[in-house]
């Protein structure tokens, strides 16, 4: 535009970040809410948000607002479209939470990124909120429209306690085959350990998560329950989770848990001319002796004979082990807990 150029009218509206906010809400608004701007009265999703729970009651007296407690819509605060439900386990209103429930509100609705109200609360660390959610029958694996789930967010963070009740709900400790884009008609394999909770609670040297999850059943070579790509992990950063933790520089407990529970130190490709390469300088001295030790000695039968019962119960059924007509010393051995 010329020097002096009036500005055309249609360009003459306010610019800047508020205008390019209030632009994003109102497309996210068209293409994604169930009613148009213009029809939409937003008290109950604000109510959610604010965690007024008088006026949430007072709201749901009326049928209008009953038939709408599902419904997706921009609230005052935010630009994405979510049910008041995902809006208040969002912000932690856990008596929210409860009524809207205990109200109709479906526990697994969606938002336009795929994340479930569970997943939220879990982002945010409400455990109220997610004992709720689990309680009322959340899917404790989240949505396979979101590339995360609940579990693996919690073993990132270090979250024992809602690792804890994810767990408890039967949250699925391996990383499902299916998750995330893949091939129409093939089956993803994994070819990176990042995906994996067991890889992610190592990394940020979470060891009480990393020994929940062992103890749950994740398996201790990839944490991942499809097929995997051998070739392209051996390219990577690790060929397996024995030797992620070895370079992420994890203490000792680490190695000891992962053999305890079967991992394979035959998968790491190490040898005694590579330990004092540049990228050897993080391993902790002692999971190293540990590790190297391994490799040397057989497994004891006992162990073996551990690994392979717990493998035949499968991970689903692991938490029968303490109703097992079995001496106590027996029991704790088969949970790891001696």
């Amino acid at each position: 535009m010329s020097k002096g150029a009036k500005r055309p009218e249609h360009e003459t509206s306010e610019q800047g970040p508020a205008a390019c906010c209030r632009n994003l809400k109102e497309w996210l608004q068209e293409q994604f809410c169930d009613k148009p701007l213009d029809q939409d009265d937003m008290r109950l999703h604000n109510a959610a948000y604010a965690g007024d729970l008088d006026t949430v009651r007072n709201l749901l007296q009326e049928d209008s607002f009953r038939r709408r407690i599902n419904e997706k819509s921009v609230w005052c605060c935010g630009c994405l479209p979510c049910t008041p439900l995902r809006i208040a386990a969002t912000a932690g209103h856990a008596a929210c939470v409860a009524y809207l429930i205990a109200q109709g509100a479906e526990v697994d609705l969606v938002d336009v990124k795929g994340q479930t109200a569970l997943y939220v609360a879990v982002v945010n660390g409400h455990l109220d909120c997610v004992r709720i959610l689990l309680e009322a029958g959340a899917d404790p694996n989240g949505s396979r429209h979101h590339r995360s789930t609940p579990l693996y967010h919690a073993a990132r963070v270090g979250r024992l306690d809602i690792l804890q009740e994810l767990i408890r709900f039967n949250a699925d400790v391996d990383m499902d085959h299916q998750l995330g884009p893949r091939l129409l008609l093939s089956a993803r394999t994994l070819n990176t350990l990042v995906v994996c909770p067991l890889y992610i609670s190592a990394a940020y040297h979470h060891l009480h998560c990393f020994r929940l999850l062992l103890q749950a059943g994740a398996q201790p070579d990839f944490n991942y329950t499809g097929p995997v790509c051998h070739e392209a992990l051996t390219r990577g950063l690790a060929s397996c989770l024995l030797d992620a933790v070895l370079r992420h520089g994890c203490e000792v407990a680490f190695i000891h848990l992962l053999l305890d529970h079967g991992a394979n130190p035959a998968l790491v490709p190490w040898d005694e001319s590579e330990l004092e390469a540049p990228n050897r300088r993080k391993v902790d001295p002692e999971a190293l002796r540990i590790f190297l030790e391994a490799r040397r000695c057989p497994r004891r039968l006992t162990h073996l004979c551990r690994i392979r019962i717990r493998r035949t119960m499968g991970k689903t059924r692991l938490h029968h082990i303490t109703s097992l007509p079995l001496p106590e010393p027996i029991k704790n051995f088969l949970l790891h807990q001696n």
